[in-house]
């Protein structure tokens, strides 16, 4: 077999061709698609940004709006009483925070008439007025016999005076009494659960705890309570 000699070789090589050129239709057509490309994804990126966004608005505008639901159920629940003795008016605070369950009884039966026409049945001087549909002297039995009224109070006192509150005794809603404390009770827990506060009317109460009893603390002039009217503000 002959051998190519190396100038022939070169002389090959040099006839090679070299790569081919890209050509600008080709370039104007990759470029076509690349910007395509970025458009599409720029676009798919800003629709998925603004449902993310938008979801997230009602998500917290639903928050808001259940925020001022429960902002108006609260508001609508009565904070006061006024109670229309035959004496006066007496403005009580309701303690919600504290005694939610009994203020919502005490409401439900305010709404339904029960303490129109409720008198005070037994009233104690410089300790308690209770008021009720029963001639029961109920708790304020018990504190008199243990001799926790007048001058003997306890002088280490842990609740005030003019605090309102019910027995802690089973009862259905009929039953449901009020007392209205005269003077500072230390075992006030044990026998009534407070639920309000006198803060208009003080001397209406003073009014009624001055009323001439017989032996058994019960008034001799018929008084007692005409209506209850609940209120948001007073």
């Amino acid at each position: 077999m002959a051998r190519i000699k190396p100038q022939a070789l070169l002389q090959q090589s040099k006839k090679k061709k070299g790569p081919s050129r890209i050509s600008a239709t080709t370039v104007i057509l990759y470029s076509l698609i690349v910007v395509v490309m970025v458009f599409f994804l720029f676009t798919t990126y800003r629709h998925w940004s603004q449902r993310s966004r938008i979801q997230t608005d009602d998500r917290l505008s639903s928050f808001e709006g259940d925020n001022t639901i429960a902002d108006v159920k609260k508001s609508d629940v009565p904070r006061y009483a006024v109670l229309k003795t035959s004496k006066g008016l007496i403005t009580v605070e309701l303690y919600k925070e504290g005694s939610p369950e009994v203020v919502d009884e005490f409401i439900d039966l305010c709404q339904r008439g029960h303490f129109k026409g409720m008198p005070f049945h037994h009233v104690i001087k410089n300790f308690v007025i209770q008021g009720g549909n029963s001639d029961q002297p109920g708790a304020t039995e018990d504190w008199t016999l243990r001799g926790k009224h007048s001058s003997q109070l306890d002088t280490s006192v842990k609740h005030e005076a003019f605090m309102l509150g019910t027995s802690k005794a089973k009862h259905d809603k009929e039953a449901f009494e009020l007392f209205i404390t005269t003077a500072p009770i230390p075992d006030l827990n044990e026998k009534v659960i407070v639920f309000g506060r006198v803060i208009r009317g003080e001397d209406v109460v003073q009014e009624i705890e001055e009323v001439d009893t017989d032996e058994h603390y019960r008034p001799k002039s018929s008084i007692g309570i005409i209506e209850v009217t609940l209120k948001q503000k007073v």
